[in-house]
């Protein structure tokens, strides 16, 4: 029955019966989320060949704003990075290492994923 409740909310965040207060973005603050993120696809895009697929999604689902980056490999399975950035720094803007560390991350774990499906049977032609 806690899923029908309108008032229901994760064990601990709200007291039953009290209803839920989510955040809600300026047209603005949306906006910079979206520049932020589609850097971060951009970013993710440079450092990785032809061939694989980088996208993104954002989401609002009442309480926070919710973003991921999602890196389609040619061979192997997609990786994606989820996070939920505060308000607060969608005012001065994501801080830069860290959008940074997760363009790297996702690069790194999509090649990942190419070279766990291809394995060794492929010679590399240079380096």
């Amino acid at each position: 029955m806690n899923g029908n409740n309108p008032y229901a909310g994760a064990p601990g965040t709200v007291q039953a019966g009290q209803p839920t207060h989510g955040v809600e973005l300026s047209g603005e603050e949306k906006e910079i989320l979206r520049r932020e993120v589609a850097a971060i696809v951009s970013q993710t895009q440079s450092y990785l060949p032809e061939g694989y697929h980088v996208g993104s999604e954002l989401s609002f689902d009442g309480t926070t704003p919710l973003a991921t980056v999602a890196v389609d490999p040619p061979a192997g399975h997609p990786v994606s990075a989820g996070f939920t950035p505060e308000v607060e720094d969608l005012k001065s803007g994501l801080n830069e290492s860290d959008t940074a560390e997760v363009a790297q991350g996702l690069a790194a774990s999509a090649a990942m994923q190419v070279m766990s499906a291809v394995g060794d049977s492929v010679t590399p032609t240079g380096r």
